[in-house]
């Protein structure tokens, strides 16, 4: 569907006549042998090698080829309308290749010649998606993961009655879950080693900075194994407070209660450290 809204297809009628023609332009362009040469596309109109490069992405062949009759669109037919459908159409064609630089390219390219059409929020979101599918497994490099945060915000912010906005919303959030993942990840490396304030520092990020996430719950578990091991005894339960406040289904609140229990202590916001001072706005509502 969104091909074809990119590709602007008309009415019924106009499908069957342009799908037809594509079709004789595919038997003529694939034509080999018997003395049948290839056809120049300079002899066919915008419309037929437009329509093929459709016909390549439908059929499920190689976007590589579809890309080649988009790019002739636009060289051979530039400043008309399947010109600049073409150009989108190359964006989208990059991108299902996988070659997320050229795709991010095309995209902006039609953001700077034709910031006001329709398909503007669809490029816009071509290129937040060509960082957000780079995102691999945890333990990689963060640095596209914000790429694609920006990008997806930018599509929030620039275009939020279109409907690519509910997507980065979601892919926005699924981002923002995955860095809290990672400081997650080296939280445990640390903890695991016993570098007891190195790995506080990360659960105190997913804490303070992530705390919509699926992490937060298990972070402040981790902070209360890390100030019992280092005997910071009043931060260990303010922590387990704000755990057992918004998390208390969560096995982490059941994990952190046993620990306290067996130190003859219970949750309990006290002293007066960054914990507390979270446990105040969080729970009580008092920002100043």
């Amino acid at each position: 569907m969104r091909l074809r809204k990119a590709a602007g297809v008309g009415s019924g009628a106009r499908q069957v006549a342009t799908v037809a023609s594509a079709l004789a332009l595919a038997l003529v362009l694939s034509a080999c042998g018997g003395g049948t040469k290839d056809v120049p596309l300079e002899n066919y109109t915008a419309e037929e090698i437009y329509r093929q490069g459709e016909l390549a992405l439908e059929a499920g062949r190689k976007p590589d080829e579809a890309l080649r009759f988009f790019q002739e669109v636009e060289r051979l037919y530039p400043y008309t309308e399947y010109a600049k459908r073409a150009l989108i159409m190359q964006a989208f064609a990059l991108h299902k290749s996988k070659k997320y630089e050229e795709a991010r390219m095309a995209a902006q390219r039609y953001l700077d010649l034709y910031p006001g059409e329709e398909d503007a929020a669809y490029a816009q979101y071509l290129m937040a998606l060509s960082y957000y599918d780079q995102i691999d497994d945890v333990g990689r490099d963060q640095g596209l993961t914000f790429l694609a945060l920006q990008g997806m915000r930018d599509v929030i912010e620039k275009y939020p009655d279109s409907e690519y906005a509910q997507s980065a919303i979601l892919k926005f959030d699924l981002a923002f879950d995955h860095l809290a993942g990672k400081e997650m990840e080296i939280g445990r490396y640390y903890l695991k080693r016993k570098n007891y304030t190195a790995a506080i520092n990360r659960f105190r990020t997913v804490v303070q900075d992530f705390q919509t996430t699926t992490h937060t719950a298990e972070a402040l578990h981790r902070l209360v194994e890390c100030y019992l091991a280092l005997g910071f005894e009043e931060e260990a339960q303010t922590a387990a407070a704000i755990l057992g406040y918004n998390y208390q289904s969560s096995p982490f609140y059941q994990d952190s209660f046993n620990l306290l229990k067996g130190r003859g202590l219970a949750p309990e916001a006290k002293g007066d450290n960054w914990l507390s001072r979270i446990y105040r706005q969080m729970i009580r509502g008092e920002w100043l």
